[in-house]
């Protein structure tokens, strides 16, 4: 079958199976299923074993795991009694370590958790630590950084290579969007550049990323607002009820 088939495809309401084009994609019934991705195989759980099955419903490799998930970049991550390790389309370990836990690769690299001291890092196709530090906790690549959160909870960006991005720590943080990063330090939540600079002096109770410019953020007093990457509030798109308003607002 065609790449097009298989995204066409979706899991049932139920989760128990998949559909194409409002139709069952095979007759065999399982505990749960998740999506089909690249290339084309999907994560599926019996009552006894876990493993993925092609768009024809077919097991696609005789191994079998406790829990199986979505492949990215060709790998996919599994669980056996000996812990979490990432196999390949035919569902052969690609690596000898176990680890505590698995993340998905992205941009070549993948987040982990050590099972003796429960501390993060990244690993490569190889199954390669890029780095020897360890954090409190790591996310995945996106746009050539990663989060990552030290032992005093804060957080910065690192490069591929395991290197600072900008020596800048904040409180909590996200991957870059389209050239900035949501932030928070002690007073609230803004947008940072790469260099790690906050773009404006404002703090919000809630931001999200800059779509095409905009950001919808809310405010310490209750405004949900857009904001375009100077400040500048381009709309306003609820205030707080009136029940919530200070009580000098009404004097």
């Amino acid at each position: 079958m065609s790449e097009i088939i298989w995204k066409d495809i979706i899991v049932s309401p139920c989760e128990t199976f998949h559909l194409l084009n409002e139709k069952p994609l095979y007759s065999q019934r399982y505990t749960h299923v998740m999506k089909f991705h690249e290339p084309g195989l999907a994560p599926v759980k019996s009552e006894v074993h876990a493993f993925h099955i092609d768009v024809e419903g077919r097991p696609a490799y005789f191994n079998r795991y406790i829990e199986t998930f979505g492949f990215y970049e060709g790998l996919a991550a599994v669980i056996n009694e000996e812990g979490w390790f990432h196999v390949n389309t035919e569902g052969t370990p690609i690596y000898l370590e176990r680890y505590g836990w698995c993340g998905n690769f992205q941009e070549h690299n993948c987040p982990v958790k050590d099972k003796i001291t429960d501390l993060y890092f990244h690993i490569n196709r190889d199954g390669q630590k890029i780095y020897q530090k360890q954090y409190r906790y790591v996310g995945d690549f996106k746009d050539g950084s990663a989060v990552v959160c030290n032992e005093l909870g804060l957080h910065t960006h690192i490069d591929p290579q395991g290197n600072p991005l900008h020596n800048c720590w904040f409180r909590d943080l996200d991957v870059y969007h389209k050239g900035y990063a949501r932030a928070q330090d002690e007073q609230g939540w803004f947008h940072i550049n790469k260099q790690g600079i906050p773009i404006y002096k404002s703090r919000y109770q809630q931001v999200e990323p800059f779509y095409n410019g905009l950001a919808r953020v809310k405010t310490f007093e209750g405004d949900l607002v857009i904001i375009n990457t100077a400040d500048d509030t381009m709309a306003q798109l609820s205030s707080p009820p009136a029940s919530c308003l200070p009580i000098e607002h009404f004097i």
